[in-house]
């Protein structure tokens, strides 16, 4: 049975579209990608000291479980030159799971919705682009709503692709 999963990308090292690019050509190799986002340019927060993110968001449908998608988006990263070398460092691609379907999973890989996903501007602007309406299963608000309900701060600018 096939899954609606939805992922956030982002990319701040080497050619970040390509990389954003290659990223989203390689899922479409483990199930269908049903939508794209535009691509942001996005500030980083936390650890502000590194380039400046592209990310964007997809909505992809899937076969695979929870652990094998996961395990899949880890083994991409990799392949993909990503290091774990400091968290929430520089890297040439990163890929979360927001929602899979309308599950709430909590294994030791991987929590959905993320955890953090009502906080992220730089998440939720792409998302709202392609999901505007989707509840989130747990605030039970819409993506639009969880996005117009965020402080001002954050920099994220629509670029052309």
């Amino acid at each position: 049975m096939h899954k609606a999963v939805y992922l956030s990308l982002g990319s701040n090292l080497g050619d970040r579209a390509e990389n954003l690019q290659t990223a989203i050509a390689k899922l479409a190799e483990f199930g269908n990608v049903v939508a794209v986002s535009s691509f942001y340019e996005t500030e980083p927060i936390e650890l502000t000291a590194q380039p400046w993110f592209l990310n964007c968001a997809i909505k992809f449908e899937t076969e695979k479980m929870p652990r094998q998608l996961i395990s899949t988006i880890l083994n991409l990263e990799q392949s993909m030159g990503r290091q774990r070398k400091q968290k929430k460092g520089p890297r040439t691609i990163d890929i979360d799971v927001l929602l899979f379907g309308t599950s709430i999973i909590e294994i030791p890989s991987l929590t959905v919705p993320h955890p953090r996903l009502h906080e992220r501007r730089f998440v939720l602007e792409p998302r709202a682009e392609i999901a505007p309406d989707a509840r989130h299963p747990i605030f039970k608000r819409t993506v639009r709503e969880l996005r117009d309900a965020l402080p001002a701060g954050q920099t994220v600018k629509k670029v052309a692709r």
